[in-house]
């Protein structure tokens, strides 16, 4: 009798692990496209430190991001169980701070390229101190990750809530390790150029040479693609929060081969259109609170 217990138990355990590995690889595939943008904007995130303390930036943005998704894994599992209409609105507030995000450093772009600063400052980007620059990235990984687990747990609905929990937390672990090991290989990449230089090999000083020549340009194109990652991902979320809006920007589309470019093209029109909004909302609200200060 206790023999033919344990087999049930090691069956339904079997199970649920085969569900877990099923559903994480339906949630990892639902959810590639969002990484992609996760590691981009992540990649700009953490950029312009200096050499020695890249990775310590880029340890400390993937412990948040750990923090987060523990935070965010039980939230979005409450939340989809009590209250599944909340999330989407959080998601949707969450895709205009993302559009914000990008406005404003699209504003800070054109302020660096008319007033360059003097060379030789050792300072983080932007001005930015580490810790700052830290907390700004994790907050902007907060809602990546948010929309990552969002659409993961809507994968698997249906499932029993061991098996969400269990696959939700394989994918936030899964994420954050690849996202944060790919960005610690693309912020040290001229460092492996340096050290493919120092090799006798002829081929591996070429190798070396190009890596230390291309990593500039990637870091370039990294906060181009990070930027409009930021709107194509805060507009892709606002347009699926509102279905009207979604409904009418596939009608003035229309069908064709090229229908999937021209959405994501309106849904970063709308991220943009978005982001000014709440930019000059947000410098309204500052400059009245300064005004009635005075």
């Amino acid at each position: 009798m206790a023999f033919a217990s344990l087999l049930a138990l090691l069956d339904d355990i079997s199970t649920v692990l085969d569900d877990v590995s099923l559903m994480t690889k339906v949630a990892a595939k639902k959810t590639a496209g969002v990484v992609g943008d996760d590691l981009a904007i992540n990649a700009q995130q953490v950029t312009g430190t200096s050499a020695d303390r890249e990775m310590p930036v880029v340890l400390a943005v993937a412990r948040g991001s750990l923090v987060n998704k523990v935070i965010l894994v039980p939230a979005a599992l409450l939340i989809s169980a009590f209250a599944p209409k909340l999330l989407t609105i959080l998601l949707m507030l969450g895709g205009a701070y993302l559009c914000f995000e990008g406005v404003e450093k699209v504003v800070e772009a054109v302020h660096r390229k008319r007033h360059p600063a003097p060379a030789g400052g050792g300072a983080p980007k932007e001005g930015l101190t580490e810790k700052e620059l830290v907390r700004g990235a994790v907050r902007t990984d907060f809602i990546l990750s948010a929309e990552i687990i969002t659409i993961a747990l809507g994968e698997m609905v249906q499932r029993a809530l061991l098996v969400q929990t269990v696959a939700l937390a394989v994918v936030a672990v899964i994420m954050t390790i690849g996202v944060y090991g790919l960005v610690a290989g693309i912020v040290k990449l001229d460092d492996l150029g340096f050290w493919a230089m120092g090799k006798p090999s002829a081929a591996a000083k070429a190798v070396g040479k190009g890596l230390i020549a291309a990593t500039p340009w990637l870091m370039r194109g990294l906060g181009v693609v990070g930027t409009a990652a930021m709107f194509l991902v805060g507009g892709g979320i606002i347009v699926h929060g509102i279905p009207v809006l979604d409904e009418w920007l596939h009608h003035v589309v229309g069908a064709g081969a090229s229908v999937g470019f021209w959405v994501v093209l309106g849904r970063a029109v709308v991220g943009v259109l978005v982001g000014v909004l709440a930019v000059t909302a947000v410098k309204g609200v500052a400059g009245a609170v300064r005004l009635v200060r005075r």
